[in-house]
């Protein structure tokens, strides 16, 4: 069983979305908003990295959001969920199933919404 490694795939283009938006037809996908000066964000990404399990099925993307924010407000904006920092949002079939922000973030959490 492989706990604690997870392969990010980097969301550095917004043309990106649309291929999470056809893969999530197939598989969850994971989008992770993390903010690299923010010890919070830092926090909630370790966790989750500590907690991760790739038999989950869900294909994680991590965001860079002080290299790439305009990409989070085409997120806000496709998939309806408000701006926050660190945040998760689960998509399956082209839509946000589950999203949490700050110290609710968690992998349980995730687990439950798949």
């Amino acid at each position: 069983m492989d706990v604690g490694t997870m392969n990010w795939n980097k969301l550095t283009s917004d043309t990106q979305l649309d291929t999470i938006k056809a893969e999530s037809a197939r598989q969850p996908v994971l989008i992770f908003k993390h903010s690299t000066t923010c010890s919070i964000s830092a926090m909630a990404l370790s966790r989750m990295e500590r907690n991760w399990n790739d038999q989950l099925g869900v294909k994680p993307y991590y965001l860079d959001l002080l290299a790439n924010r305009p990409i989070s407000n085409k997120i806000e904006h496709e998939f309806g969920v408000e701006h926050e920092s660190p945040q998760v949002l689960l998509i399956r079939n082209g839509a946000c199933i589950y999203d949490a922000s700050h110290m609710a973030i968690s992998f349980a959490g995730i687990q439950q919404a798949v």
